[in-house]
């Protein structure tokens, strides 16, 4: 094992043991209100610990609050995840600002600041009008962000984007992105294809 990485097993050794306070009344929380609201908890605390530290920081507490979160994975500075099941592959980065619901970034995904990326299109249940839309129930769907991918800043994703797809800066996703795909607006809407899949949409 090279210096560098020998360094770097022991920065996320000293995170988990900074963290493991959050982690032991993460536990608490979960048994007593469910682990998705005790995650809101301790991540918005976390989320505002800046630079490299506070990504460490994150890291250590994710890879044991959620489904899976890799050693290599890289959560921003003002990002919250609100959703235990979401899952971050290896080398996904999110970036500040992001509100993350029930997700899976696939490795080596870039997500720009400011992204959002709810629990699927529809959050809430809203058909009942003699209800408020609060006590309608909830809807939610994992949204998954294939291998590859970009998404662009301050962006809306509310459905699956494929392997190597790239959404635009502000587009607003609400059907699935095909792989490779380009796309923009709101809604979004293909623009062109990636590679080999251009030549042959030509």
């Amino acid at each position: 094992m090279s210096v560098k990485n020998c360094l770097k097993a022991a920065v996320r050794g000293a995170a988990l043991v900074a963290v493991s306070p959050v982690l032991a009344t993460f536990s608490i929380r979960a048994a007593l209100l469910g682990r998705d609201r005790a995650l809101e908890g301790s991540i918005q605390w976390l989320s505002m610990v800046p630079g490299l530290l506070g990504q460490y920081i994150r890291r250590a507490f994710l890879s044991r609050a959620i489904a899976g979160c890799a050693d290599t994975a890289v959560v921003e500075w003002g990002t919250t995840v609100s959703r235990a099941g979401s899952r971050f592959d290896a080398h996904a980065y999110v970036g500040p600002g992001c509100r993350l619901g029930l997700v899976h970034i696939e490795h080596d995904v870039l997500i720009a600041a400011g992204v959002h990326i709810p629990s699927g299109p529809s959050t809430h249940q809203m058909d009942e009008l003699s209800k408020p839309i609060r006590e309608q129930g909830r809807s939610e769907r994992l949204v998954r962000i294939g291998a590859g991918a970009w998404i662009g800043e301050a962006a809306v994703v509310m459905a699956d984007v494929g392997p190597d797809a790239v959404v635009g800066a502000g587009a607003v996703v609400t059907r699935p992105v095909p792989p490779r795909a380009i796309v923009a607006g709101v809604p979004a809407r293909v623009i062109r294809f990636r590679g080999a899949a251009a030549a042959r949409a030509v």
